[in-house]
């Protein structure tokens, strides 16, 4: 619910009203209808009288509509929604990426998108009419009466998914209020009909958006309020949580909304987003071009004949051999690894051969590691999960002279400091010793360190070969 977390009613913005717009056309490769330029009047809820009775026209022209989704529903349902693979050249290698369904069906001519606002022409008003249904079916916590006022205001814009079989088909949007002085705009709803929401249209909608809002506006920042759902959706989008945007840019200018949270996008002025996926694979051949000039990793060999011809002279087929009967046979391995066709020029030298023999770890390790998660997880541990905060007791630095935590001990341990289980031991126990040494005997912490301590001990017994570590 959207309310004032003062007056418990719904909040309209403040400040002053947005300075006069108006739409420009924009190019895209990918087709795109837009409405005509127009002024944008910024008369606020003076016409909402004129509104409602449109909006009461517009529902009746929407009344099929539900059924109209449970035919497409039906018809998605045998539509496969991985989308294709598309493939590009760039200096005679083939590169391929995926595009999404809906890039691919605006491609086709599926599906349109249209810059709309309330000009009173028929087309766009029928489009904020789907779109008033789509975001009132989709946000159905949000009061019906503020969504239609705010997609027919004509302080907003919107961007809507529109099909054209048939005509005029709304099934999805942003609605959006720009502040071009103050260079950012407020994403008010964003939804998509919840039968056409695995084909990529909110991704391809938003990029939609940035593009449309960057080529015709001075605007380089979106806020919105998300609620829980929302959140990676818009997360994926670039929108993050942390606000870098100056407050008196935005605060009471947008619409507070209680139990959401605020995101912010800025956009990038080189990049056009409708051609990321184009942008990030010619990106990624440009690093691969990078690679190929100063290794050989994109050379590919010729495969090792050595073992199949020792099971050939064995009297197998290497092609119909099966793994027991492989395991049996008493396989020679290659008396001179340098011999191997690129080994050497990758890099390979004898010595490697040795380390990768190695252990890894040392034979205390894993005792190690089970006893320190057992001491993270015991109920008694809180305390000394982490170093003390010399902001919150400002002299525990100057009492305890060799301080340490389950945290660094972690670090350590995964460091490979500990070579001995006593070594692992006498960190475990200064926690325990540090925490007795400042507290008094009557604190919470003495008696978890008592009771952290006892645990260890009691572990300790149950591994016979530390049985003897353990302390009385």
């Amino acid at each position: 619910m959207i309310r004032d977390r003062n007056k418990g009613t719904v909040r309209q913005p403040r400040g002053a009203q947005p300075e006069r717009l108006s739409l420009e056309y924009y190019e895209f490769q990918q087709p795109i209808v837009l409405m005509p330029k127009n002024n944008i009047e910024n008369d606020g809820d003076s016409g909402d009288d004129q509104e409602q009775g449109q909006e009461q026209e517009q529902e009746q022209e929407q009344e099929q509509e539900p059924e109209q989704e449970q035919e497409q529903e039906q018809e998605q349902e045998e539509v496969k929604d991985e989308g294709r693979m598309a493939q590009l050249d760039i200096d005679g290698i083939i590169y391929e990426y995926r595009q999404r369904p809906a890039v691919i069906e605006e491609e086709e001519g599926v599906i349109e998108f249209r810059v709309v606002n309330n000009d009173n022409s028929r087309e766009n008003l029928i489009i904020l009419a789907g779109l008033k249904n789509i975001f009132q079916r989709q946000l159905p916590k949000m009061p019906r009466e503020y969504i239609a006022r705010l997609v027919f205001d004509r302080s907003h814009l919107s961007i809507a998914i529109v099909k054209k079989n048939p005509p005029l088909t709304v099934v999805g949007g942003i609605t959006y209020r720009p502040f071009e002085s103050r260079r950012f705009a407020e994403i008010v709803f964003c939804a998509i009909a919840s039968s056409e929401q695995v084909k990529g249209y909110g991704a391809h909608l938003m990029n939609h958006l940035k593009d449309y809002v960057k080529t015709s506006s001075r605007i380089t920042h979106f806020l919105t309020y998300a609620d829980n759902y929302a959140i990676g959706y818009f997360k994926k989008q670039g929108f993050t949580k942390d606000i870098t945007l100056d407050k008196k840019i935005w605060m009471g200018y947008i619409k507070d909304y209680e139990g959401g949270t605020i995101m912010q996008c800025t956009m990038l002025p080189r990049i056009r987003y409708l051609e990321s996926p184009v942008m990030l694979v010619r990106q990624k051949a440009a690093i691969w071009s990078e690679i190929r000039k100063r290794t050989k990793s994109h050379m590919v060999r010729k495969g090792l004949e050595y073992f199949k011809e020792q099971v050939i002279k064995a009297g197998h087929d290497p092609d119909t051999i099966t793994a027991e009967e492989l395991a049996k046979l008493d396989l020679k391995p290659i008396e001179d690894p340098a011999t191997i066709d690129g080994l050497v020029e990758s890099g390979w030298a004898p010595e490697m051969d040795e380390i990768a023999r190695r252990p890894r770890r040392g034979p205390h390790f894993a005792a190690m590691q089970h006893l320190l998660s057992e001491l993270q997880n015991h109920p008694s541990s809180w305390p000394f999960a982490q170093p003390v905060n010399k902001d919150d007791v400002a002299d525990y630095y100057e009492i305890i002279k060799e301080p340490m935590d389950l945290a660094t001990m972690e670090h350590k341990l995964e460091s490979d400091h500990y070579t001995t289980m006593e070594e692992f031991l006498h960190d475990a126990r200064l926690i325990c010793s540090n925490c007795r040494q400042y507290n008094n005997e009557h604190t919470t912490y003495y008696k978890n360190a008592n009771k952290l301590e006892a645990f260890l001990n009691s572990r300790l017994l149950e591994m016979p070969e530390y049985a003897h570590l353990a302390e009385e």
